[in-house]
């Protein structure tokens, strides 16, 4: 599992994505709500509130969602590091670990870059 490409990218790749994604969503949704605001005053009408957290829901959901697939990311990542045979001179595991919990997300997307896809001969982690 620690030497699957296709995991190993998609763990570096789509915990900023989403995040991105997340706040970009949010951001369209708070100017909606401000720019409506005037039409939801004069219609008297009490479908503020239910639009709003309905609305609300989804960005909590997605956000959650992403602080999950950072988390399983993060793991990972330190789990590869600590095992990387190519890690084992020098304080090059204790800086990789403290730029992965430091530096989260953005740690594990250079972590990759740096220290999996651009490295030859490529880490093979053993089981």
């Amino acid at each position: 599992m620690l030497n699957n490409k296709s995991l190993q990218a998609f763990l570096a790749i789509a915990p900023p994505v989403v995040f991105a994604i997340c706040m970009l969503g949010y951001f369209i949704f708070i100017f909606s709500v401000i720019g409506g605001m005037r039409q939801i005053e004069n219609s008297g009408n009490q479908e503020f509130p239910v639009a709003f957290f309905s609305g609300l829901a989804f960005f909590i959901v997605m956000i959650l969602v992403a602080s999950l697939l950072s988390l399983f990311s993060l793991i990972y990542f330190i789990i590869h590091a600590a095992k990387n045979p190519n890690l084992k001179e020098g304080n090059m595991l204790v800086v990789w670990i403290l730029i992965l919990v430091l530096v989260s997300m953005i740690g594990s997307l250079i972590y990759w870059l740096v220290e999996i896809r651009l490295k030859n001969p490529k880490p093979v982690i053993p089981n």
